[in-house]
């Protein structure tokens, strides 16, 4: 089955994404007022993706980001390494004192029914000063790139981020590169700049040049400011309100080919339906529905969107493409941190249908 999208037989990069590194302070279980100490994860939407498709997919992949020149700096640049992105860093100089920085955030897990909380110190960062001409996309994409990714946080973060996503699609797409973006909508930090109306500018002319939106029915309605589904979905884990809205999409974005998301009914913090569907050139799919026993649950839709991706990437049919994000996704939530400690080969049992049973 096609999928419309025309992806590079060979290029050095098999994955680029632009976006803004973050290190992310986890009390676990314990919520931060009471919090004594907290385990480090390094983070970002954009290079989630990254990092998955290299570490557990063993793909080629590379981030382009700002970079601290400090300790915190160092401490995520070696993770950046340990997972195995290739960086392209355009770097600042902290000045002891306020910054630049490389951006916190602070999320504890939660537990039963104890939603989890997450809350940010995005002060002076560095990401947010990045802007169009930081880069040097033909040296980046000299040796080929199969795939361009950024996303709705790194846009949100200032005035000049939205137009360096616009700079790099083009720069990808005259590479020969398929384009993503993963709307992830983000009202706290719209509203610091402009709101939703500046968002629906802003992410409206990113999405031009984009083939592949990763988002659900609230993404695509507050990030895109396309009319809510007439359909009424029977449930969180009903995919009939995504797929009646795709109509609206195409008429706003006739260029996308596909879109795709998770679908999550949260039982509690530790117990949740897991699903997830996309429709490409016209066609719809869904994954099954597992149930998942949640130890972090930050993260899980960046391995869906790594999983689907390496799907596409690898020619894989639509529907199997969908179930290895799925799979990918769902295992992301068994394991501490936002970036995935699975292998390619777990991956693909489960996406088959495997069990929790002993392997010996």
């Amino acid at each position: 089955m096609s999928t419309g999208l025309t992806i590079r037989k060979d290029a050095a990069l098999d994955l680029v994404s632009l976006g803004a590194l973050v290190h992310r302070l986890d009390p676990g279980i314990i919520p931060f007022r009471k919090a004594t100490q907290c385990q480090i994860h390094v983070s970002g939407g954009e290079f989630n993706v990254a990092a998955n498709l290299a570490d557990c997919f063993r793909m080629n992949t590379g981030i382009a980001t700002a970079m601290v020149d400090y300790p915190i700096g160092d401490l995520i640049a070696e993770r950046v390494r340990a997972m195995g992105v290739r960086p392209f860093y355009k770097r600042f100089k902290h000045n002891g004192v306020n910054g630049p920085n490389m951006a916190t955030v602070y999320s504890d897990r939660g537990q039963g029914v104890r939603a989890p909380v997450v809350f940010y110190n995005r002060c002076n960062e560095a990401g947010a000063l990045l802007k169009p001409g930081d880069f040097d996309w033909d040296a980046i994409f000299a040796g080929g790139v199969k795939w361009f990714h950024s996303g709705g946080i790194f846009a949100s973060l200032s005035e000049t981020t939205g137009e360096l996503i616009i700079e790099g699609m083009k720069a990808a797409r005259k590479a020969g590169a398929v384009t993503s973006f993963d709307l992830n909508f983000r009202e706290k930090l719209w509203n610091i700049w402009g709101g939703q109306q500046k968002a629906v500018e802003v992410i409206g002319r990113i999405v031009e040049n984009v083939e592949v939106l990763i988002g659900n029915e609230e993404d695509l309605q507050k990030g895109l400011g396309i009319p809510g589904p007439e359909v009424e979905a029977k449930s969180k884990l009903d995919p009939s309100a995504f797929f009646a809205m795709m109509d609206n999409v195409r008429k706003k974005h006739p260029h996308v080919k596909g879109v795709a998301t998770t679908l999550r009914e949260v039982h509690s913090t530790n117990h949740h339906s897991w699903s997830a569907v996309a429709w490409l050139e016209g066609k719809s799919y869904t994954a099954p529905t597992a149930e998942l026993t949640v130890l972090d649950r930050v993260g899980g839709g960046d391995g869906f969107a790594s999983g689907f991706i390496y799907g596409l990437l690898t020619g894989e049919p639509p529907e199997e493409a969908v179930k290895l994000g799925w799979a990918h996704g769902a295992l992301l939530t068994t394991f501490p941190g936002d970036t995935t400690m699975a292998t390619v080969e777990q991956v693909r049992a489960f996406a088959k249908g495997g069990s929790a049973r002993i392997q010996r």
